[in-house]
């Protein structure tokens, strides 16, 4: 590939960072309710670090790449694309600060405030997760 050609392949790096965060989130969700904190801390910061690599992959590609990535479908499926477009995209804005502060509390041990975050963020994060392959895909791989 030559020149910016790589821009064109971060959708698809996108969605693999997608799908590991939501991988993490679950080992990391197992972890805790095991009692096991420290393979918690673990699981969390990978998916903290994945989210944030999507992050700037994504911000990358739509810095670079002019224009608007239009869903080719019709029908059921456009409607089930948008529903799920416009329940993403705030709650993925949301996530953002949240998770940040999150982990501020985990870092300054004031679980309580964690786990009051967390007991939402946890399924916000996953569904954002899980969207956000589903997103590729339909725009994607199931033309």
């Amino acid at each position: 590939m030559t020149g910016a050609g790589w821009v064109y392949q971060l959708p698809s790096v996108n969605a693999s960072l997608n799908a590991l965060a939501g991988c993490f989130l679950l080992l990391g969700w197992n972890a805790i309710k095991k009692g096991r904190m420290a393979i918690h801390r673990w699981w969390m910061l990978c998916a903290f670090c994945a989210s944030t690599l999507f992050l700037v992959s994504y911000l990358t590609y739509h810095i670079s790449v002019p224009g608007v990535t239009k869903y080719p479908g019709t029908g059921l499926s456009r409607g089930i694309y948008f529903f799920i477009l416009l329940t993403h995209t705030p709650l993925a804005v949301l996530i953002v600060p949240f998770s940040l502060i999150a982990l501020w509390h985990a870092w300054h041990g004031n679980f309580k405030a964690h786990t009051k975050i967390t007991r939402w963020l946890f399924p916000v994060w996953g569904y954002v997760s899980v969207t956000g392959v589903l997103i590729y895909l339909m725009l994607y791989v199931w033309r």
